[in-house]
């Protein structure tokens, strides 16, 4: 894997860090590291494996490679979460975390888009 994509992987680990995160305080739950990588746990585990289903790694850049980590990760991460981990899938938090994702997943390629456009 290059530098480039192994800093593309941490910058999507950390988005789902900080999803969790900011998803927890929303909540009024603590940001300890058990409790978070807990909560992380089932969308870590969906990002690798995504990043390795996908051979992100080719073009960690690319939009589309976000939205294919953005929907691997979202549907496989709340999967993990319901028939593993044994913790709620309420609609609410379902559609919360798809969009969150979203955003953060393919939202944190767009700059990189546009800077290879100029």
């Amino acid at each position: 894997m290059s530098r480039a994509a192994g800093l593309r992987f941490l910058l999507d680990v950390s988005c789902v860090i900080i999803f969790v995160i900011v998803g927890r305080r929303n909540h009024g739950e603590t940001t300890d590291a058990e409790g978070t990588l807990r909560t992380a746990a089932p969308f870590l585990l969906a990002l690798v494996c995504a990043w390795l289903g996908s051979r992100a790694w080719r073009a960690p850049s690319a939009l589309a490679t976000g939205v294919v980590l953005w929907m691997a990760t979202a549907a496989v991460g709340l999967g993990i979460r319901r028939f593993v981990f044994d913790d709620g899938t309420a609609t609410p938090f379902v559609i919360v975390a798809t969009l969150v994702l979203g955003l953060l997943l393919v939202g944190t390629r767009l700059p990189k888009r546009r800077i290879v456009r100029r």
